[in-house]
């Protein structure tokens, strides 16, 4: 049974138009594994920096198991904005916040954007 589960040391990068999120989960007591779900809002932004389309932003989502070892767990998810159609030159895509979730227990964590 956990004992206090919360977020630590999480962090992300963004790489291309991918973002790259890790982070550790402490206080998971004695479980084997923790189901982490990372998600952010991704938009297609014009040089301008304007949104042309309502549909060029949406929210995409990565999740795994990870083991648990010492009631803590270690995580590394990828998002990557998979837009139709896509988010081309000269567009860029821009992320916001990100939000890290275990939802067996409860806990969330924002890192604020944009990316």
């Amino acid at each position: 049974m956990a004992g206090n589960p919360h977020f630590i040391a999480v962090s992300a990068e963004r790489v291309g138009d991918n973002l790259y999120v890790s982070g550790k989960e402490a206080g998971l007591g004695n479980e084997t594994q923790v189901h982490i779900v990372v998600s952010s809002e991704a938009s297609c932004i014009n040089p301008g920096g304007k949104h042309p389309k309502a549909e060029n932003k949406e929210t995409f989502t990565a999740q795994g198991d990870f083991p648990v070892q010492n009631g803590q767990a270690t995580f590394n998810l990828t998002l990557v904005a998979n837009f139709q159609p896509s988010c081309s030159p000269p567009m860029d895509i821009v992320w916001g916040d990100i939000t890290i979730t275990d939802v067996a227990h409860g806990v969330s964590k924002t890192i604020k954007g944009p990316f």
